[in-house]
């Protein structure tokens, strides 16, 4: 009735089906979590124009001078000097050595850490 051959043959033919199938719902799963990130991504664009916009309304000159003249005097703000905006490179460069970053409370005066880890037993 069925030989050897038309058996194997059939049972590769349900083997590749359900391997297809297999194949198509892992896509399929796949395509919905793609999906999913879309949207979050959308969501967060969307909710960055949403910030930027607030951020736009809250730093426009016309409520920042109202908000400096209602509240000027309690915080005592006075207007920018231009000479205190400077560079980096205007600022003074500080010499650093060992023991000024290492400091007192690491290192006692035999070069012993003060600062108890418990991860090593003297």
């Amino acid at each position: 009735m069925f030989r050897t051959s038309d058996t194997v043959l059939i049972a590769v033919m349900v083997a590749a089906a359900a391997f297809t199938y297999k194949t198509k719902h892992d896509a399929e799963g796949k395509y919905r979590e793609v999906r999913k990130l879309e949207a979050a991504i959308h969501y967060e664009e969307d909710t960055i124009d949403v910030l930027k916009a607030d951020w736009s309304l809250l730093t426009q000159p016309a409520r920042l001078q109202r908000l400096v003249e209602t509240f000027g005097e309690q915080l005592k703000l006075q207007p920018v000097d231009p000479h205190q905006i400077v560079e980096l490179s205007d600022l003074p460069v500080k010499e650093l050595n060992v023991e000024q970053v290492i400091g007192d409370e690491v290192a006692d005066a035999k070069g012993k850490d003060k600062i108890k880890t418990g991860s090593v037993k003297p």
